[in-house]
């Protein structure tokens, strides 16, 4: 019998994940790291990220004008 699978050390982590997905947002990624979202990261998890962040970014551009409005008298 075997253990349970252990994770991978060299998988990149939801922190990880994340920073690449960030990167991705600015267009700037170090090679290091591209090549280890390629060979080690799941496609799913950076979708997800990728969706999540496209969206909080979306409600921060619409809260950051209805707050420059609102001040404006607008």
């Amino acid at each position: 019998m075997t253990g349970p699978e252990e994770k991978d050390p060299q998988e990149p982590g939801l922190l990880a994940h994340a920073g690449s997905v960030l990167a991705a947002f600015f267009g700037v990624q170090s090679n290091k790291a591209r090549e280890r979202d390629f060979t080690k990261g799941k496609p799913s998890t950076y979708i997800i990220l990728g969706i999540i962040l496209t969206i909080v970014f979306i409600l921060l551009i619409f809260g950051v004008v209805k707050l420059v409005l609102s001040l404006a008298g607008v």
